[in-house]
C-alpha cells in the first residue's frame, strides 16, 4: 500500500519535473517569482488529488483484503461515578490539657498525695504546703466572725421591736459583714496551699519532693498533668486549599509509629494565614480511649477535600499532551464491525487526581470507548482492531 503511494508521487514529480517549458527547472531558471509560486501552488494541489485518491484506495485494500493488519488496541468505557478526593498532609497531636501545676504560696512541701502515673480527678489534692499558721488565724477569725453574727442578729431583733438605736443597729451590722469579709479572704489564703488538679488527667511528672521549699516567683512546677482523653492533631494546610477544607470534613488519621487509622472530622480551622508559610491551621479531634496515642505523635492526615457524585475518572497513563499544552485522549468510533472503529482524537479538561486515575471535567460523555493500551501509537482517523474491553479497578 505504502509502495503505491510511492509510485504515485513520483510519477507526479517527473511529470512536473520534466523537459517541457512548465518544467520545474524551467521555472527555476526562469527566476520569476511569480512563476514559480503559480507552479508550487500547481504541484500542491495536485498532490492533495493524489493524497485523496490514496485514501481510497486504502479503503478499496482494506475492503478487499482480509489480511490487512491493524493495530490493536483495548478499551475502557467511561461511566459516571463517586469520586472522594483527599488532601493528605502531616501533623502533630496535641492536647490542650497538657499543663505544669505551679504552687499558689511559698512554702514548705508538707505532703505529696499522688505519683507519677496515677490518674486523678479534677479537683482532687495533689499536694500541702506548710501555710505557716495561716489556718489557725483561719479558726479564730471564724470564732470572732460567729460571735460578730450572733450580736447582728439580736441587734437586729431588737432593733425591728422598736428597741434600742439605729446607730447600735448599723454598727452589728457593719462588724459582722467586715468579719465575713475578712473570713473569705482568709479561707482564699488557706486554700493556695493546697495543689489542686485543675482537670481530670494523668500525673505525667512529679517535679518537686515533699519536704522542698517552693516559691511561686521562682517558676518552678510541682506537678506535669495531661489528659490524654482530649487530643487533637494540628496540621498545617496551605492556604490554596482555603476555599475546600473546612469544619465537618471528613478525615482520615494514620499514626505510622503505632500502624493504626482512625476517622475524625475537621474541628476548627484557623482565621490566621502564616505569612513565613502561607498556611493555616486546623484541629482534628481524636479518639484515645486506650491511651495509646501521646502528645506531639506524628500524624499524617487525608482530609476530604473534594467530592462529586457523578465524576468520570480514567488512569493517568492514557492522557497524552500535545504541543499547544492540551491534554488528550482517543477513543474508538465503531464501523459496522464491534471489533474494529477509527480512533479519534478528542480533547479534555482534567481535574483532581488520585492514586492513578485523573477526573475528566469536559471531553467525555459516559459510554465513550477510550482507548487503553495502544493509544501511544495511534493516529487521529486510524483504522484500529479492539480487543476485548479492559476491566479496571474504577471501571
Amino acid at each position: 500500500m505504502k509502495k503505491l503511494s510511492y509510485i504515485v508521487l513520483s510519477a507526479v514529480i517527473l511529470a512536473s519535473c520534466g523537459g517541457g517549458e512548465n518544467s520545474v527547472e524551467s521555472v527555476l531558471s526562469g527566476k520569476n517569482l511569480e512563476a514559480i509560486r503559480a507552479k508550487r501552488t500547481e504541484i500542491s494541489s495536485q498532490q492533495k488529488t493524489l493524497d485523496a485518491q490514496i485514501q481510497q484506495l486504502d479503503s478499496a485494500i482494506k475492503a478487499l483484503d482480509d489480511n490487512a493488519k491493524l493495530p490493536l488496541v483495548t478499551t475502557i468505557k467511561a461511566k459516571t461515578e463517586k469520586f472522594v478526593h483527599y488532601l493528605e498532609l502531616q501533623g502533630d497531636v496535641m492536647t490542650k490539657q497538657n499543663v505544669l501545676v505551679y504552687p499558689e504560696m511559698s512554702g514548705t512541701l508538707q505532703k505529696v498525695y499522688v505519683k507519677e502515673g496515677q490518674k486523678v480527678s479534677k479537683g482532687q489534692l495533689l499536694a500541702s504546703i506548710d501555710d505557716g499558721g495561716l489556718s489557725s488565724q483561719l479558726a479564730q477569725m471564724e470564732t470572732q466572725a460567729a460571735l460578730a453574727k450572733t450580736t447582728f442578729e439580736r441587734q437586729k431583733r431588737l432593733w425591728e421591736q422598736n428597741i434600742g438605736s439605729e446607730i447600735q443597729y448599723l454598727q452589728a451590722k457593719t462588724t459582722y459583714e467586715a468579719q465575713e469579709s475578712a473570713v473569705k479572704q482568709m479561707r482564699s489564703q488557706v486554700a493556695k496551699s493546697s495543689i489542686r488538679a485543675p482537670f481530670s488527667g494523668i500525673i505525667d511528672d512529679v517535679i518537686q519532693d515533699q519536704g522542698t521549699v517552693v516559691n511561686p516567683v521562682a517558676g518552678i512546677a510541682v506537678f506535669r498533668i495531661v489528659n490524654l482523653s482530649n487530643m487533637y492533631v494540628e496540621v498545617e494546610v496551605p492556604e490554596s486549599h482555603l476555599p475546600n477544607v473546612t469544619p465537618g470534613k471528613d478525615v482520615e488519621i494514620y499514626f505510622p509509629v503505632l500502624g493504626e487509622t482512625v476517622k475524625s472530622q475537621v474541628r476548627q480551622t484557623g482565621n490566621f494565614i502564616n505569612p513565613g508559610n502561607r498556611a493555616f491551621t486546623i484541629e482534628i479531634p481524636v479518639s484515645n480511649q486506650n491511651g495509646t496515642i501521646k502528645p506531639n505523635l506524628t500524624a499524617v492526615t487525608k482530609i476530604n477535600d473534594y467530592t462529586s457524585d457523578e465524576a468520570i475518572l480514567i488512569p493517568q497513563s492514557v492522557v497524552s499532551e500535545n504541543a499547544a499544552g492540551e491534554q488528550y485522549v482517543y477513543l474508538v468510533e465503531h464501523d459496522a464491525s464491534e471489533d474494529e472503529g477509527t480512533a479519534k482524537r478528542m480533547i479534555i479538561e482534567t481535574g483532581k487526581t488520585q492514586g492513578d486515575y485523573v477526573e475528566v471535567l469536559s471531553g467525555l460523555e459516559p459510554g465513550n470507548d477510550i482507548i487503553v493500551e495502544g493509544a501511544r501509537s495511534v493516529r487521529n482517523e486510524q483504522l484500529v482492531k479492539v480487543l476485548d474491553e479492559v476491566k479496571t479497578a474504577n471501571n
